[in-house]
């Protein structure tokens, strides 16, 4: 059984930071695409960014330069380091991990930025 496993998010002024963690667990994580989505209030889901098994990121256009993405291996686990947050970056953020052929998903943590 595939397992995702977030941090509890927070909340933040504007301009603060935050990092978000995602441990998987059931299966070999260092071979399969993790990323993280998230869904603000009222609006639909976008994806925010990817890290590819060999470390490789890709990140939304709202989020480059403020957030990075990385994966430890040896921890099974993904982060989403936040800089400069804004109140548009207010939603709750989803792990997923890409097992072909299917995406297994974390609970979802909330991250409120106020101004």
């Amino acid at each position: 059984q595939v397992q995702l496993v977030e941090s509890g998010g927070g909340s933040v002024q504007t301009g603060g930071s935050l990092t978000l963690s995602c441990t998987a667990s059931g299966v070999i994580f260092s071979i399969y695409p993790m990323g993280w989505y998230r869904q603000p209030p009222g609006k639909q889901r976008e994806l925010v960014a990817t890290v590819a098994e060999g470390g490789s990121a890709s990140y939304a256009d709202s989020v480059k330069g403020r957030f990075t993405i990385s994966r430890d291996n040896s921890k099974n686990t993904i982060y989403l380091q936040m800089n400069t947050l804004k109140p548009e970056d207010t939603a709750v953020y989803y792990c997923y991990q890409y097992k072909a052929p299917y995406t297994y998903w974390g609970q979802g943590t909330q991250v409120t930025v106020s101004s």
